[in-house]
């Protein structure tokens, strides 16, 4: 039996996900990506390599998600490390948006999660796995921009998730903790970063005046995953330059 620690990231492509999975690798787990993006996804886990799997799943459809645990369950046994950080935030105006994509965003960033906690904790239970859970929220659970309601919303109810079932699962010794980015260098903020008065703006509500980088954020994953988090249930981090620290700007 391997006794690395198996883990899986969701979103695990590119950006915080990818991140995320160097560093839990780093660490000494066996990874496991999933993503929408197949193509993307499985150049990723060869580009990680050390056995790395690769698997397309899109977090937002139930029998997707259950399709893939039953996989990892059948093919590589249970997971004792899960980083739910598949997310989309799909910007518009709040009175033009479409109904349909409101829920896409709750179905991926909320029920999504729900469901892989639910499955892995089941796996993790039946194996007698002390696991590690750590879903990426954002500090938009707590502030909020209205071009993405439903975003904030499934962030927000992330918080809360994490929460609830940080309770439920600590008598079987699974931790629940949750990362709360703010400013962060991927593809989401690249208008953001091509746009010199938004940098500027976004400069003014970060009070250690940069961006943030994938791997700032990974680090905390990886720590709420290890031992050194072991008396850490139900939080969230957020690591986000000290905005929501702020009151007037500085």
């Amino acid at each position: 039996m391997n006794s690395q620690p198996l883990a899986l990231v969701t979103g695990g492509a590119q950006g915080i996900g990818y991140a995320c999975a160097e560093a839990l690798m780093a660490d000494g787990a066996r990874i496991i990506l999933a993503d929408i993006n197949e193509d993307g996804v499985m150049a990723a886990a060869e580009k990680l390599g050390n056995g790395t799997v690769g698997m397309a799943c899109d977090m937002g459809k139930v029998d997707q998600v259950n399709a893939m645990f039953d996989a990892i369950d059948a093919e590589h046994g249970p997971i004792s490390i899960l980083v739910n950080n598949a997310g989309v935030a799909m910007p518009g105006d709040m009175l033009d948006t479409d109904i349909a994509d409101f829920q896409r965003v709750i179905d991926i960033n909320l029920t999504g999660v729900f469901l892989s906690i639910q499955r892995a904790a089941k796996s993790m239970i039946a194996a007698g796995i002390e696991g590690a859970i750590v879903n990426m929220s954002s500090i938009n659970a707590v502030v909020s921009i209205p071009s993405i309601p439903a975003y904030c919303a499934s962030k927000g109810g992330v918080n809360q998730l994490t929460k609830s079932t940080s309770l439920a699962l600590a008598p079987h010794n699974i931790r629940v903790n949750a990362v709360g980015p703010g400013s962060i260098d991927t593809d989401m903020l690249a208008g953001v970063n091509a746009n010199p008065d938004a940098m500027k703006m976004v400069m003014s509500r970060t009070p250690l005046k940069r961006i943030g980088t994938t791997k700032e954020i990974a680090d905390v994953v990886a720590f709420l995953a290890s031992s050194k988090a072991s008396y850490v249930t139900g939080e969230t981090i957020y690591v986000d330059g000290g905005r929501l620290g702020m009151n007037y700007t500085c």
